[in-house]
């Protein structure tokens, strides 16, 4: 059943391989570990995909590929989550990151208001980069940890409900 739910909503591998950004890795993406869909594999890509989601730069899709690829997740699944950060998301998870690392390093959250300019972007981030930072980290960490454990115990869960209805082989 695990296996049957993520297969739904992933990418093709070739889908995968044939991305623009992502053929830099040549051959590697051909590794069959990278396309496996097991209960390891996928709460690992949950992990690395979560935690790439919160990393405050462009190229998010490949950062996750190469976790990806370092730590022998699913690639497809890693590289789609990266997603979560879009440009509907990404302005509140961002401001929740810089809310989260204000808190922790105890300042006070600036006023501001946002303009679409790279003059305000460089003139905020030089004032507030270390909260921002700060929080980015700990939701990355606390995300992709929290995503790991959740996907793992949901697979664990579901290949013991199967095995108890007696359907044999669960994957």
């Amino acid at each position: 059943m695990p296996r049957k739910f993520f297969k739904r909503f992933m990418p093709s591998h070739t889908q995968v391989k044939q991305h623009k950004h992502l053929r830099i890795f040549g051959d590697v993406l051909h590794e069959p570990n990278l396309w496996h869909i097991n209960r390891r594999s996928m709460a690992g890509a949950f992990a690395v995909g979560l935690f790439c989601a919160w990393v405050p730069v462009p190229i998010q899709m490949l950062l996750a590929a190469a976790a990806s690829i370092l730590f022998r997740t699913n690639l497809a699944l890693s590289v789609v989550l990266v997603w979560i950060t879009n440009p509907v998301t990404v302005t509140p998870m961002f401001y929740f990151a810089y809310l989260v690392g204000t808190w922790v390093i105890g300042e006070p959250p600036q006023d501001f208001e946002f303009q679409l300019s790279f003059e305000w972007l460089t003139h905020e981030l030089a004032t507030s980069w270390k909260p921002f930072l700060t929080g980015c980290f700990i939701l990355a960490s606390s995300s992709s940890i929290i995503g790991y454990f959740t996907v793992s115990q949901f697979w664990i869960y579901a290949v013991k409900k199967q095995r108890s209805k007696g359907k044999g082989n669960p994957l």
